[in-house]
């Protein structure tokens, strides 16, 4: 680990890619079918209209049909979407967050040069709520790294911490009050590899992650097979190696996105090349991680590649969901009360093709799929006691999601 640029090849962006490319399609069975309903109290406003929420869209702008972030709006009752609009044009947002207050939204700039750096960009800007625009807050900022692919912020709103892919980069932007961004006040790089050659040839962050008292940043690395652990120091901006400054997974495995339990207690890691979910404890005083179970993300009888993508942990029920890309599936994970293992109870057709990310709706009754490669946006309903999804309710067209967030 250190704290320049390694000056690793560029071309692995495509390499990585290539490798996606290739996945094939499987179609996997819902195991589960039930239907539910949908609470009257979320659904109607003082004045009798439909609740609705707003939805940004993050897309890769590389093919030449998308130009930036979308918005649309949802439907709190029926999950209906609206017009999908441009709200920003920017350069392959691939992943976006909003400050805690939600005036301001972040995007990295999946892009592998910038500025005439073999880096890509972190991007800022101002969210009118009344009206749902977006307005760009100049400068844009080096990420420090090739590809940023994650960005995630504190829980003070005062940094941007960002993972990029290329160059196996993190680094930690400051947020000033007008929602402008600062030069990088840490960047960090790593080292080593993994056995997976055409994945694995050198280190690729994939997320960074704080716990919930802001102490510890958790960062996924599909390259090196490691989750690094940093000391977190908002009022210094500040990255520090905790006692045990990393946790190792299986060879080969490709850890991709992290979440954290509703208690904070339990850090799960989704991993990309051996489609495994890892489950950890997590000490709160000293950040230590201590893996306790491993589990396929994909039903027994699944067949041909997958690549497993996005994961959440649902807010009420804390059951565990994650997408499948190859299987282009759902699954849900019930969680044993007594020891923690995690049960694959659903896998459901995702509804489109190669799901990378999704998301819960406001009030947890819902959850979006977005789909890369068939330019869509699913919208399932969640059972409130079995936390099943149903049968997808509605879709909404967009060229080439990648990230939802909503307002």
């Amino acid at each position: 680990m250190g704290t320049e640029a390694t000056g690793r090849d560029t071309g692995e962006l495509y390499t990585r890619r290539g490798f996606l490319a290739v996945s094939a399609i499987a179609a996997v069975a819902c195991v589960d079918r039930t239907q539910e309903t949908v609470p009257d109290s979320v659904a109607t406003r003082v004045d009798g209209s439909e609740s609705e929420w707003s939805l940004f869209v993050g897309t890769d702008t590389k093919s030449g049909t998308s130009t930036g972030i979308y918005r649309t709006t949802v439907n709190a009752r029926t999950l209906a979407f609206g017009a999908m609009t441009l709200a920003a044009e920017t350069a392959d947002p691939s992943y976006l967050a909003f400050t805690p207050n939600h005036r301001v939204l972040i995007a990295v700039n999946e892009l592998l040069a910038f500025e005439g750096n073999a880096s890509g960009a972190v991007s800022a800007f101002r969210h009118d709520a009344a009206t749902g625009t977006l307005t760009a807050v100049p400068p844009m900022r080096s990420s420090r790294g090739g590809a940023p692919c994650y960005v995630h912020i504190d829980r003070s709103g005062r940094y941007a911490l960002v993972a990029s892919y290329v160059g196996g980069r993190i680094a930690m932007l400051p947020i000033a009050k007008d929602g402008s961004l600062g030069n990088a006040t840490a960047s960090i790089a790593f080292d080593g590899h993994g056995p997976h050659a055409a994945r694995q040839e050198s280190s690729h962050t994939h997320c960074i992650l704080l716990d919930a008292e802001n102490r510890f940043a958790y960062v996924a690395d599909l390259g090196t097979d490691r989750i690094h652990v940093f000391a977190f120091d908002a009022a210094s901006g500040t990255l520090t190696p905790a006692e045990r400054p990393f946790v190792s997974l299986a060879p080969g495995a490709g850890p991709r996105h992290l979440a954290f339990s509703t208690d904070g207690r339990t850090l799960y890691c989704v991993n990309e090349l051996d489609s495994t979910l890892a489950v950890f404890a997590c000490d709160a005083q000293s950040g230590l991680l201590q893996q306790t179970h491993v589990v396929s993300t994909r039903p027994p009888n699944a067949t041909g590649n997958n690549a497993p993508a996005d994961l959440h942990v649902h807010p009420t029920n804390g059951a565990v969901y994650l997408s499948n890309r190859g299987d282009n599936t759902v699954v849900v994970f019930d969680i044993s009360p007594s020891d923690g293992r995690p049960t694959l109870g659903q896998a459901i057709a995702s509804g489109g093709d190669w799901p990378r990310n999704f998301t819960f709706t406001p009030d947890g009754n819902g959850l979006l799929v977005a789909h890369q490669r068939s330019n869509t946006i699913v919208a399932f309903r969640i059972n409130a006691t079995s936390g099943r999804l149903s049968s997808p309710r509605h879709t909404a067209t967009v060229p080439v999601p990648v990230c939802l967030l909503f307002a």
